[in-house]
């Protein structure tokens, strides 16, 4: 059974809530990891890059971990991603710079960190680096919203529960604004959130979304019932999260494709 409340406007952009009950898919071939690095200045970051099964050069995407820093969780993210048949390079943007899980501030130096990670995609020649898209958990998601009001070569968006303000702004836009970089996003977006998940974050991503279907840009939300925060790691999850899990993944791998289709 699938549930799809759909909001439009005259160009086509919905609002969707979805909950699908569909069997879990066949297991993927399992796909070439190995460590790549780069500079910034005398920063060495560090990352990971996963090739999917099959003939390249692959769709790419980078992948921006959220604020518990790179762990198992993140690389079962990232695998979940890499199973569509789409190449991932994940960045362990907090290391190089001794940031501990789970930091309270937000470190403008790993900005260009991230960044970064798209030049270094170009260098692969298994992936087809000229359009990415970017996939952004959590803080990644605010990651995720600099880079495409910034560089040219991201194609989408895709935000898990995305922080959608920077950290470090006051009270007043944690609550009531968002990034102001949002107003300069042009490409097709797509938010990915629980019903459940905590009310301030819900607020922001909606603030978001209605501010890029004003301005006609594409956007997306999934918003999985019954799914809680973090729904998609978490270690006690319900049944309707391990099936929001995988739709959500299947949705965005869709989105991916065609984005970096056109």
């Amino acid at each position: 059974m699938f549930i799809n409340n759909k909001l439009k406007n005259s160009s086509g952009v919905c609002l969707g809530i979805a909950l699908w009950l569909a069997a879990v898919p066949a297991v993927a071939a399992s796909p070439t990891v190995r460590d790549v690095t780069y500079r910034n200045g005398d920063v060495e970051v560090g990352a990971k890059l996963y090739l999917p099964a099959g003939q390249g050069p692959h769709p790419a995407v980078l992948f921006v971990h959220a604020r518990r820093g790179w762990d198992t969780e993140a690389d079962g993210q990232v695998r979940r991603i890499v199973a569509h048949g789409i190449a991932v390079i994940a960045p362990d943007y907090h290391s190089p710079r001794f940031i501990p899980g789970w930091p309270i501030e937000h470190d403008p130096a790993t900005e260009r960190d991230v960044e970064l990670a798209i030049d270094a995609l170009k260098k692969i020649p298994e992936v087809r680096s000229g359009r990415i898209c970017v996939v952004g958990f959590s803080r990644g998601g605010y990651h995720a919203v600099l880079l495409a009001a910034k560089r040219s070569e991201v194609a989408c968006v895709v935000t898990y529960y995305g922080h959608m303000v920077n950290p470090n702004a006051p009270e007043p836009w944690q609550v009531y604004r968002y990034a102001p970089e949002i107003e300069k996003i042009n490409v097709p977006v797509m938010f990915i959130v629980g019903e459940e998940e905590f009310e301030i974050r819900r607020m922001g991503i909606r603030r978001a979304y209605y501010a890029l279907l004003q301005r006609g840009v594409p956007v997306e939300m999934l918003m999985y019932p019954h799914a809680r925060r973090a729904f998609d790691f978490r270690q006690d999850q319900r049944d309707e999260e391990k099936l929001a899990t995988i739709d959500a993944a299947k949705r965005a791998a869709a989105f991916i494709k065609i984005a970096l289709s056109r």
